[in-house]
């Protein structure tokens, strides 16, 4: 296969539609001052594009899940019709980023002391169609913590209603409700909406969705003003590719407001990298030729790069740590050679070289600051298990 012809794990046309496009944050409202004219009209244009990676992102899950890559319940409620098959690179990929999120993630959600466990938060931005509060859920993982998603009102508005018309998304147990309550809708349409749980006599936040474009966020309002937002207790930002979709000026103002606020603080970004090589100009090509731009491939263009990003918002090893790997090495090194028996056992893999390439242009960063609740990370071994399905 060659390279014009591998394809990347960010431009895959066609195929059934998402239920609601992950908006990654960056759409514009009615109410923007760009909304109508020539210039706003292009940047309209312009999100939708980027928009439609989330149904990309959402089309190759249920792949993954339907082929038993991955265990998803929910993965099917936000595609629309059966499916599309992707190719056995596509559904690898898949496997393996999400994997290492949850590996992340599970790490960040783990207590020193299980008799006294730490509330914790959660921020997923432009968090689309993903499912990753709802498999929480289902895996008892959301006690002790607040989760909120940032994305395009549109967006969160569509994922609202989503929920509210399934049942497996939206039964709750007696001590929870969803607000605001449906039967009493809010004048303002654009408005937070999510789960409280009511715990010794009080009612807290759980989920919370804040439809915002993110560009906006350093303009807005401070954080107490967010529904349920806490800059007390730690705290983990993910952005899967989201903010490489930003200008690198506004990728940068986003992370800035959260480090100016939250004092422990931890991010994982996923996002591609090597723009220089042959595979990179392809992926650049690839996804030109669908109207959209990557400001991050420019700027970050290893994981170097990525690392000293990382350093200018202060996720240093001196303040508490930072890493950064490869989708390539995090398959090599992550996964036990049984899971990768079973994983190559689904279909096989003959375009070994294409994965390698493919995957190493691909990386998972994650850095933290502060000397609470992130024991788990500094406990995280080069090849770490991974979480239960």
């Amino acid at each position: 296969m060659s390279a014009p012809k591998i394809p990347n794990l960010l431009s895959l046309p066609g195929g059934p539609r998402s239920r609601g496009g992950r908006g990654r944050g960056r759409g514009r409202s009615a109410g923007d001052p760009d909304h109508g004219n020539a210039g706003g009209s292009a940047r309209n244009r312009k999100d939708l594009d980027i928009q439609s990676t989330d149904t990309d992102a959402a089309v190759s899950r249920l792949s993954a899940v339907t082929l038993g890559y991955l265990h998803d319940p929910y993965a099917s409620l936000f595609v629309a019709g059966v499916g599309t098959r992707r190719l056995p690179i596509i559904n690898r990929g898949t496997y393996t980023r999400t994997t290492a999120l949850d590996i992340l993630i599970n790490a960040f959600l783990s207590h020193s002391d299980p008799d006294q466990p730490q509330t914790k938060q959660i921020i997923s931005l432009g968090a689309g169609t993903d499912t990753r509060y709802f498999r929480l859920r289902s895996q008892s993982k959301h006690h002790n913590l607040i989760y909120h998603e940032f994305d395009f009102p549109t967006v969160s508005e569509t994922k609202r209603r989503t929920v509210l018309g399934n049942l497996l998304l939206s039964k709750l147990n007696e001590d929870e409700a969803l607000f605001p309550d449906p039967r009493h809708p809010p004048p303002n349409q654009v408005s937070d909406w999510g789960f409280t749980q009511s715990k010794n006599g009080r009612s807290e936040t759980t989920y919370c969705c804040h439809p915002l474009d993110l560009r906006q966020l350093p303009y807005t309002q401070p954080p107490h003003e967010f529904h349920s937002l806490k800059t007390d207790i730690p705290t983990l930002i993910i952005s899967e590719c989201c903010l490489c979709y930003l200008e690198v000026d506004n990728s940068r103002d986003v992370v800035k407001w959260f480090v100016d606020r939250v004092p422990s603080l931890g991010i994982v970004l996923y996002e591609p990298i090597g723009v220089d090589d042959s595979f990179g100009q392809v992926m650049v090509a690839n996804l030109a030729a669908r109207g959209i731009t990557m400001p991050s491939l420019r700027s970050y263009k290893t994981l170097l790069d990525q690392k000293s990003r990382l350093g200018e918002h202060g996720f240093t090893y001196e303040s508490g740590g930072q890493e950064a790997e490869t989708v390539e090495k995090i398959w090599e090194q992550w996964i036990p050679a049984p899971e990768k028996e079973r994983v190559d056992s689904l279909e096989g893999l003959d375009e070994v070289e294409e994965w390698q390439m493919l995957a190493r242009h691909y990386a998972v960063v994650w850095g933290w600051r502060g000397n609470s609740g992130w024991e788990g990370w500094r406990d995280l071994r080069t090849t770490p298990a991974p979480p239960p399905s």
